[in-house]
């Protein structure tokens, strides 16, 4: 086997993210978006001693019990990449990949609760970020997902199956508008170029709309026209406000240097489980909100009888976790790095009448260290790096007598569980809620007790 080289594989096993096993020359081979049971033709890029790795060019044979696909932009977009399961083989391909990772690190003698299926197995996001560019060099614009194998290529996605029809509708629009004005996309290795990202969000449980158009600021436009046009547009939501976002970082990232309200106001209101949660622009909100529902709801039964408990959530983002247990707890201290996401969970909870909840704003790893409060329990939800070292030890330190960790990565939850275990947690029990169908990702919920 040599690295270049196009080889047959046969799939024999799978692993956490989405990827398969195959085996060549004694070699294991790592190759992304491939199943059990597949065939596929696919490239090493990569040779070690070990093991190799290597990408799909061809699926020669799928699985016998394929199923015909709903979204015609599956083979183009990078966004999906288990479309063709059945959605049960889907939740069975994600539970065997955690469990694997689990043994795999020696964590054992847990009662595993199984896995709860997301609500809605299609039209479930209420966020995308869509992509300016072309999937030609020199053609013409484009406004969608990167292309799978082909990053700079962005495909249109106007038939995308995990959002709704408000959505496509919007893409449509603004592509077709901004096409016929023949303006620059931005190009992020000349860093040059005007339009970057469309932005769409809407509340699944409400229907708010918030539309925000990302650029650059190397030229100036007018946005009344397309502003009145998707005024006038007909949706089955409520359109709440479009948004100019100014955005010059030499990043392929979505931030905002400056906001301009083109109509109406700079965030939605989304329900959850009876309350209600102001999102903005800048806000994380998880993305499948009738998963996120049902997702809180494993934390709240994690957590028991919270009646006389100060529970600390860190992590906090916009505090929706606190808010959804502060009703059944003494008091919610949450901490999020983000100063703005911290003004909307303050904001929220007093929308939602809560006068338990306080959210700092900080280094969860800084801030910990002044926090004068004892925690009764610990919820700890932190981004896919997991909980940071330094925070990680002083989470340890308080010596709270349960945490519940809420995690989208596995494979960095594994690795702070050992270092739980080792200081004298036990896993208690763990389950699993799938928030993206047809993609790789899973939220993982455990209980330690000390």
């Amino acid at each position: 086997m040599r690295k270049g080289n196009e080889y047959e594989f046969h799939i024999e096993k799978t692993q956490f993210p989405g990827t398969g096993i195959a085996e060549l020359d004694g070699l294991k081979v790592f190759i992304k978006n491939s199943v059990p049971g597949q065939k596929v033709r696919a490239r090493v890029t990569k040779k070690r001693k070990e093991y190799a790795e290597a990408k799909v060019l061809e699926v020669i044979e799928n699985v016998n019990y394929a199923v015909e696909l709903k979204c015609p932009h599956f083979n183009a977009c990078g966004g999906c990449t288990t479309q063709f399961l059945p959605y049960e083989n889907q939740l069975e391909l994600k539970s065997q990949q955690v469990l694997d990772l689990f043994h795999n690190a020696g964590i054992e003698n847990f009662e595993f609760l199984g896995i709860e299926r997301s609500p809605e197995e299609f039209e479930y996001r209420n966020k995308m970020e869509f992509s300016f560019g072309d999937l030609e060099k020199g053609g013409e614009l484009t406004l969608g997902m990167h292309m799978k194998g082909r990053s700079f290529s962005i495909v249109n996605v106007d038939q995308c199956q995990i959002v709704d029809d408000d959505f496509r509708n919007i893409l449509d629009t603004v592509v077709n508008y901004f096409g016929k004005k023949e303006l620059s996309y931005y190009r992020i290795m000349k860093r040059e170029g005007y339009l970057r990202n469309l932005v769409i969000r809407k509340g699944s449980n409400t229907g708010e709309i918030l539309i925000n158009i990302v650029t650059t600021s190397q030229m100036e436009f007018n946005y009344e026209e397309i502003t009145e046009i998707l005024k006038n547009l007909t949706y089955k939501g409520e359109l709440k406000g479009i948004l100019h976002t100014f955005n010059d970082s030499l990043s392929d990232v979505v931030q905002a240097d400056s906001v301009e309200i083109l109509y109406g106001r700079d965030y939605i209101i989304e329900e959850l489980l009876g309350l209600k949660f102001k999102i903005a622009p800048e806000s994380f909100f998880q993305t499948n909100s009738k998963g996120a529902e049902k997702l809180y709801g494993i934390v709240k039964d994690f957590l028991g009888d919270a009646s006389s408990k100060v529970v600390f959530d860190l992590y906090c983002g916009t505090g929706t976790i606190g808010q959804i247990v502060a009703p059944k707890a003494k008091k919610v201290l949450g901490i999020e790095l983000i100063e703005e996401a911290v003004k909307s969970a303050s904001e929220n909870a007093e929308l939602n009448g809560l006068s338990n909840c306080e959210f700092i704003a900080g280094d969860v790893a800084e801030v910990i260290k002044t926090v004068k409060d004892k925690p009764d329990v610990i919820i700890l939800d932190p981004p896919r790096p997991g909980v940071h070292p330094v925070a990680l030890d002083y989470v340890i330190k308080f010596n709270a007598p349960d945490i519940v960790y809420v995690s989208c990565n596995p494979k960095t939850l594994v690795t702070d569980l050992e270092v739980l275990q080792q200081a004298g947690y036990k896993l208690e029990k763990v389950k699993l809620m799938d928030m993206f169908p047809h993609t790789p990702h899973i939220e993982t919920v455990v209980k330690l007790s000390k």
